[in-house]
């Protein structure tokens, strides 16, 4: 598949990598799902905002379930220039 919009600088709160290394999993995935537009755990109004979003310039959200059962969000910024991995209790 083929990506949406940009990234930006990628970054990461602590709290997310720590997670994604318990669970064994690689942010490389969850950002690929995310820049392609599989915007994981996320239901029909929301998911039609992103799509919104990409075509007009505003913030997308992901949010993507880790093997433990952790939830992780991915983050870019309207302007494009960063997406931030994270965890929900950590915005």
């Amino acid at each position: 598949m083929r990506a949406k919009f940009r990234l930006g600088q990628i970054v990461a709160t602590p709290g997310a990598l720590d997670a994604l290394l318990m669970a064994g999993q690689t942010p490389a995935v969850f950002l690929r799902r995310h820049v392609t537009g599989d915007w994981g755990e996320l239901d029909e109004e929301d998911r039609r905002e992103n799509e919104l979003s990409v075509a007009r310039g505003f913030r997308l959200l992901s949010s993507y379930i880790l093997s433990s059962g952790t939830k992780i969000w991915i983050i870019t910024e309207a302007d494009r220039s960063s997406t931030t991995l994270l965890l929900p209790s950590e915005y």
